[in-house]
């Protein structure tokens, strides 16, 4: 895409401890360089951009000042860490990034030293790193944690629950709020900067711990009141009184791009015996680089790109639509015929679509931001009302709202509809990202339909269904990515609950497919076809409630069948496998095989190579079909039938 820039300070950096080795007045130049290797590497993988950008000079002064990795340093969302990774011994592999067999996209214990926690999903940082500090005050080892939470992870309850627990930790836990979006303060000038460093400084602390002795000797009413007045004076000035209350001692706002400045007060709190401590530093999210600091979403997440136009790479354009903008076309459809259809999403309004919907119905799309429980019971109060909502997932992000579904849903049998993005494996993002569980998870509770989109017809289908189906909650998954192509039709087809669709007759082979493997599935009936093997392929659509009569007739004309999903153990085949059993079908000598996810948290790679790994494409369909009638005379193709 460019040339690689000219990086000399940063070639002297192989770890940390040689950023400790520089000069303070080095580490501005060192900070430009780190944010022109980002840009340079991500625009050849790409990735997320803007806010591993807007984390460039606190990436330089934490490492600078804290004795990483036996100081834990963890950053929340871990798609902040690009700059990170490259200052830890992982630069000669940053153009490898959510590549087949390269470095993760987010911070993976299982990768270096440096990453002692995992976290591609948001708001676990305060967590985990009280748990490493209580973990070495235990042990009474010396070590700190610092948390880095920040691209909008502070609106999810978790960080509180964290927070309100975190004093037990003292002086060893140090958070850092990276608030690039404003959405707490307003930008900083040089008077917080100066109040900043004023509070962080020992003689302030030092004054402070005088004044707290001096009010330990008034009688108790005066006591409280003399530290409830300082508290809330710097609070006032600061806005650090929430996090007060919390038990921090707060520190900030501060400018989070002065490396020097960030420095000298992560200095002074490292040297502090109050704890524990939050540093409020305002960000830029895209900082350094035009293109992501002009646009909307300040390229949050990029294909590869020009750094010089900032262009990305965004292929021929046409084709297929992706399923997102099916279900956000279908969604719009909905809400102009029912004025009661709302929808909800929990901070990924474009990556569920809901920025189209709700630019159409602004006052009937809500974004809660990273906060999936409070999305699914805000949906059920709702439902509980007679409004119709749309709850709009990805599958992975969902299971963090799962006690919700159960409890705030499916006991009280709410209409609460959920749309779950992302459902299957999903290439680049890795197995964090992976809707491998939905099935599973959904499938168990009572009073819930299930439904997976084999096309974009289909999903259109059912997102009218569920539009429709006031009787209790519904579900509909489907894949990243693009459709099949197919015509959409000009009015979508409301489908009969628990009942699917025959796609091709046959009298041997019976595959009973869910989701998108239909494709799949009608390839492998047209090479079992040629080898003799006459195939049925059914589009199954629910995996609950099945469709119990299909099932019964495949299973008992057919001499094998077999399911295929999108999903771990436990999901649709798990349905099948119990019917047949509950009704002795087994047991008459029925060859029925189930194909699913394998039982691993498979890594990042190209889609198709992933289901390739994953044993789901035709070839392996045919192959389970022929093990099963102990036909091992017939070869298979082993690339046949890949998806493109």
């Amino acid at each position: 895409m460019s040339e690689r820039p000219a990086t000399p300070l940063l070639d002297q950096i192989q770890y940390p401890s040689d950023i400790r080795k520089l000069q303070k007045a080095q580490l501005p130049q060192l900070a430009e360089e780190l944010r022109s290797e980002m840009i340079s590497a991500v625009s050849t993988s790409g990735g997320h951009l803007g806010s591993g950008l807007g984390v460039v000079e606190l990436t330089v002064a934490i490492h600078y000042v804290f004795d990483t990795p036996d100081d834990k340093l963890i950053w929340d969302v871990g798609h902040q860490c690009y700059p990170h990774k490259i200052v830890t011994g992982r630069r000669d592999r940053i153009r490898t990034l959510r590549q087949g067999g390269g470095l993760s996209g987010f911070t993976k214990r299982a990768e270096s030293e440096y990453d002692p926690f995992g976290a591609a999903h948001s708001s676990t940082s305060i967590s985990a790193a009280l748990g490493f500090a209580i973990s070495n005050k235990l042990a009474n080892k010396p070590g700190r944690a610092i948390a880095v939470i920040g691209d909008g992870a502070m609106s999810a309850g978790m960080a509180y629950e964290a927070m309100n627990n975190a004093h037990e930790a003292g002086n060893r836990l140090v958070v850092i709020l990276n608030d690039n979006d404003m959405s707490i303060a307003p930008p900083v000038g040089g008077l917080s900067h100066y109040l900043a460093r004023l509070v962080s400084s020992g003689k302030y602390l030092k004054t402070r711990e005088i004044a707290r002795r001096v009010f330990g000797r008034l009688p108790k009413p005066v006591e409280k009141a003399a530290r409830k007045a300082e508290e809330y004076a710097r609070g006032m000035v600061t806005g650090g009184t929430l996090f007060e209350e919390l038990g921090f001692y707060y520190v900030g706002p501060v400018d989070g791009h002065d490396v020097l400045g960030l420095v000298e007060i992560l200095e002074n709190v490292r040297d502090a015996k109050d704890g524990p401590i939050l540093i409020h530093a305002v960000t830029v999210k895209g900082k350094g680089y035009g293109p992501a600091e002009s646009a909307a979403d300040k390229y949050h997440g990029v294909v590869k790109f020009d750094v010089v136009s900032g262009k990305q790479d965004k292929g021929p354009g046409g084709g297929p639509p992706a399923y997102t903008a099916v279900f956000a076309d279908a969604l719009k459809a909905e809400m102009e015929r029912d004025e009661k259809v709302v929808a909800i999403t929990a901070a990924m309004p474009s990556g569920t679509g809901l920025d189209k919907v709700e630019q159409a119905f602004p006052d009937r799309t809500f974004d809660v931001g990273i906060a999936e429980q409070h999305a699914v019971t805000f949906a059920a109060g709702l439902a509980a009302q007679g409004h119709r909502p749309f709850c709009a997932i990805y599958s992975t992000f969902l299971q963090r709202a799962y006690d919700q579904v159960v409890h705030d849903v499916a006991i009280q049998n709410l209409p609460v509809r959920f749309a779950m993005d992302r459902a299957g494996l999903v290439g680049a993002d890795g197995c964090t990202h992976a809707g491998a569980f939905d099935l599973a998870y959904l499938c168990t509770l009572p009073n819930m339909v299930v439904m997976a989109a084999a096309d974009e017809v289909e999903l259109a289908n059912m997102v009218h269904t569920m539009a429709l189906h006031d009787s209790g909650p519904s579900a509909v998954r489907y894949p990243r990515g693009n459709g099949r192509g197919l015509a959409m039709p000009a009015s979508p087809q409301r489908l009969e609950i628990g009942k699917g669709r025959i796609v091709r007759e046959g009298k041997k082979v019976a595959i009973l497919s869910l989701g998108t493997r239909l494709e799949e599935a009608e390839k492998a009936a047209d090479m079992l076809e040629a080898k003799g093997l006459s195939t049925t392929v059914a589009d199954m659509r629910f995996a609950k409630p099945i469709d119990e009569e299909m099932v019964r007739k495949l299973l008992t004309t057919h001499e094998v069948a077999v399911t295929i999903e999108e999903g771990a153990i436990g999901g649709f085949g798990a349905q099948v496998l119990t019917l047949a059993s509950d009704e002795g079908l087994i047991d008459a000598g029925l060859k029925l095989r189930t194909m699913r996810l394998p039982d691993i948290f498979q890594d990042q790679d190209a889609p198709a190579k992933q289901y390739d790994d994953a044993g789901l494409n035709a070839p392996h369909i045919v192959e389970t079909v022929l093990k099963a009638l102990r036909r091992n005379d017939i070869a298979v193709d082993a690339d046949a039938g890949a998806i493109a």
